[in-house]
């Protein structure tokens, strides 16, 4: 691996660890209500928009009236998505000349449920069916939403750790709304402003014809491309206002504006761990969780930078084929990369968002060497643990950190312990069923998909394990909330989007509800002391623990299927 990529993922790394803390600090001074530099700006807009929902922002929640709250705002927001897309040809900026993929009901459908989990799945070309009212009253506005709701359950978690003796966790609707006002519009509007200067659009601008060199007509899309680009990466939505994604020169036309979109994904869910602890008035125990998922994180860089550096396997005898640099690029598996990036922009691109249920790619996973492609499959399948969703991440690790905790104490003989509150027989029941929701989610489908004509019928360039680890692929992406795929498959079929919809809303709502079930039992309990015999929860011993679950975890449940699909394929190519 050359040094260049190497200095390009230290400076990402120590980049991002330098605004844990100062971010960190900022999210839990919103969510505790206390004083920011905002307040004089967006307190008054805060009160107004409780008076005209009639919100009372000093009535609490507990947990299944947050989870009620939470599910239904994400199904209104979804059936509001779909009216609109249904609706589009008769909305302003519809140009039918362009926009000339029709939008199916059950494309509509997935596309709106896809959009409303943060998922943004997209069986579609947003430049050839989506018109400006659908990027951006539709697709960015539900990105906002989705993101701060997201976020707001996040909160709700941290609150039933750190508090005792209660029922309550929290307002969503307070929590949304100070998420969307002091969180995700601030950064919004700061990003958008750094990607126009990097030459990301912003215009409402009819399709531009152009004449080629060769004297061909071309056609070049416009719109508001920055309004969206950075709210889909800061709330870690993912859909991409072009087919191409981040590969696009319109949505990421520089190596700097593909740092900011990188750094942008990573950024809030980083900063959360520190948030996290300093609401539960023990800092280290966030910065446990932020060193875990940087050590996954890193692990997973170099290995996928250096899978795509060999290059294919299948083409490593050929002495004749020995290309070494190309305008000081290091040679390796440069099929579907950006040429604009290469290997190690396009790699560090993977990995941050296939870590953090982004799906905004700058290259085609699907051309990826096995391994290298197996490594953001298998970032997704580890659970959002390494940076994650807004909110979710969160309590992505935490859960899986709990799952550590039972098997510690199953192994010692003692009921486990985490910040001082008891993993009894019920809150083991929670976790439980959050751990089996992975599987039990996407096997069936993926295996329904492979024994159906209606699933095989998707496989449009590939057969073989390439084919399944597209299919597996796309339901693990969807209920990961993540969105990107191998691209070798088509999904705009009443089958898939169907059944990736289900997907999507399990990876959604059927992981935050056990969580804050957990969250609501936890608050209830009183803090102990905790004793000697309990596992230190802040020690390098437990970071160890946790990094072992995961991959213990994940093996236990998709290794059979890894197997069948990357595995086999790297093992045939060599």
């Amino acid at each position: 691996m050359s040094a260049s990529n190497l200095l390009q993922y230290a400076v990402f790394v120590a980049v991002a660890a330098s605004l844990v803390k100062p971010l960190g600090g900022y999210m839990a001074r919103v969510f505790g209500g206390e004083k920011t530099f905002l307040d004089p700006l967006l307190r008054p807009l805060e009160h107004l928009v409780y008076r005209l929902t009639g919100v009372d922002p000093e009535l609490e929640m507990d947990w299944a009236q947050y989870s009620v709250a939470f599910i239904v705002f994400g199904l209104i927001g979804a059936l509001a998505l779909y009216g609109i897309l249904r609706l589009q040809q008769f909305l302003p900026f519809f140009y039918a000349r362009y926009q000339t993929t029709p939008l199916s009901p059950d494309l509509a459908m997935n596309t709106a449920i896809s959009f409303a989990t943060t998922t943004t799945w997209q069986a579609y070309s947003g430049e050839t069916t989506m018109s400006y009212t659908s990027q951006i009253v539709g697709l960015t506005v539900q990105n906002f939403l989705a993101g701060a709701s997201g976020l707001a359950v996040g909160v709700a978690f941290i609150r039933g750790l750190a508090r005792e003796q209660t029922s309550k966790l929290g307002n969503f609707w307070v929590d949304m709304v100070r998420s969307v006002l002091w969180i995700l519009l601030p950064l919004s509007l700061l990003g958008s402003l750094l990607l126009v200067w990097q030459g990301v659009p912003v215009n409402w601008h009819y399709y531009v014809q152009a004449t080629t060199l060769d004297g061909g007509q071309q056609v070049i899309p416009q719109g508001p491309v920055a309004a969206l680009e950075i709210i889909k990466n800061l709330g870690t939505n993912g859909g991409g206002f072009f087919n191409v994604n981040g590969a696009h020169p319109y949505e990421n036309p520089t190596p700097l504006s593909n740092f900011i979109e990188m750094l942008a994904i990573v950024l809030l869910p980083a900063a959360f761990t520190n948030t996290f602890g300093r609401m539960i008035g023990k800092p280290r125990q966030g910065w446990l969780l932020f060193s875990v998922m940087v050590v996954l994180f890193v692990g997973g860089l170099l290995l996928c930078g250096w899978t795509e550096q060999k290059g294919n396997v299948k083409l490593a005898h050929i002495k004749t084929l020995s290309v070494h640099s190309l305008q000081g690029q290091p040679g390796g598996n440069m099929e579907g990369k950006e040429a604009r990036f290469g290997i190690g922009a396009s790699v560090l691109a993977a990995v941050v968002t296939s870590n953090g249920a982004t799906g905004s790619t700058n290259s085609a996973h699907d051309s990826y060497t096995p391994l290298g492609g197996a490594v953001p499959l298998v970032n997704m399948l580890l659970g959002e643990i390494v940076f994650g969703g807004l909110g979710t991440g969160l309590y992505s690790i935490i859960m899986l950190a709990l799952v550590g905790l039972i098997l510690a104490g199953m192994m010692i003989g003692r009921m486990p312990e985490y910040l001082g509150k008891k993993i009894g027989p019920l809150e083991t029941k929670f976790i439980t069923l959050y751990a089996l929701a992975s599987p039990l989610a996407i096997l069936p489908v993926t295996a329904l998909a492979i024994a159906t004509k209606h699933g095989l019928a998707g496989l449009v360039t590939n057969t073989g394990p390439h084919g399944f680890t597209e299919i597996f692929y796309a339901y693990t992406s969807c209920f990961a909330n993540n969105g990107q795929s191998f691209a070798g498959l088509n999904a705009s079929t009443p089958f898939y989007n169907f059944t990736t919809a289900v997907v999507m809303m399990i990876g959604r709502f059927g992981l935050a509800i056990p969580a804050l079930a957990l969250a609501g039992r936890l608050a209830g309990q009183i803090k102990r002391q905790e004793t000697q015999n309990a596992v230190p929860t802040d020690k390098p011993l437990f970071a160890a623990l946790l990094v072992a679950t995961a991959l213990i975890v994940g093996a236990l449940s998709f290794l059979p299927a890894l197997t069948l699909g990357p595995i086999l394929e790297h093992l045939i190519g060599r």
